[in-house]
This record gives C-alpha cells, sequence and structure tokens, in this order.
C-alpha cells in the first residue's frame, strides 16, 4: 500500500432512490497504477472517511494539480479504516 499521501478534493456520486447525488470532501489520498491493467488506477482514502463512500459509483479527484475521473469497479476497506478505490478513468 501507498503510504505517500497528498492532500485532494475528492467529488464522488452516488446513486439513490430518488436519483444520482454527488458529495464532496477534502482528504488525503495515495495514487497508484493498478499492476495488471495500465488504464486503472487505485486510489487509497486516508481515514476517516465517510460511511458511504464505498457506495460511490465515480469519483473525480483533484491532487498535486491534476484532475482524475472514473468510475468505481472495486472496493477494499482497510484494517486502518482507509478505504481502497480501483477507478476505470472516463
Amino acid at each position: 500500500m501507498n503510504d505517500n499521501y497528498h492532500p485532494a478534493r475528492l467529488d464522488y456520486g452516488l446513486t439513490t432512490f430518488f436519483g444520482q447525488i454527488t458529495k464532496t470532501m477534502d482528504c488525503e489520498v495515495g495514487l497508484e497504477m493498478v499492476a495488471d491493467d495500465p488504464y486503472r488506477f487505485t486510489l487509497h482514502v486516508k481515514a476517516p472517511v465517510p460511511d458511504d463512500l464505498d457506495k460511490a459509483k465515480i469519483v473525480v479527484v483533484k491532487v498535486e494539480g491534476r484532475t482524475l475521473q472514473g468510475t468505481v469497479r472495486h472496493f477494499e476497506q482497510r484494517d486502518d479504516k482507509s478505504l481502497t478505490l480501483e477507478v476505470e478513468p472516463d
């Protein structure tokens, strides 16, 4: 896991009974490429994370002057309460 975190702005989209909603949070994230799929990236969101972040369908992250966005394909809750999201760019 990446221990090199950076301040970021994270927008994430949730599909609810009432339609699509977007939430925003300031957080610390680490980025890595997915080993077997060079088009996807892994986003490690340092705890604390919102209770509904693991239900996100799309994410837009602004970190280190870059904006990355895509569809969440997989997530994993970590023992330290952080969350790892595997994202396929749009």
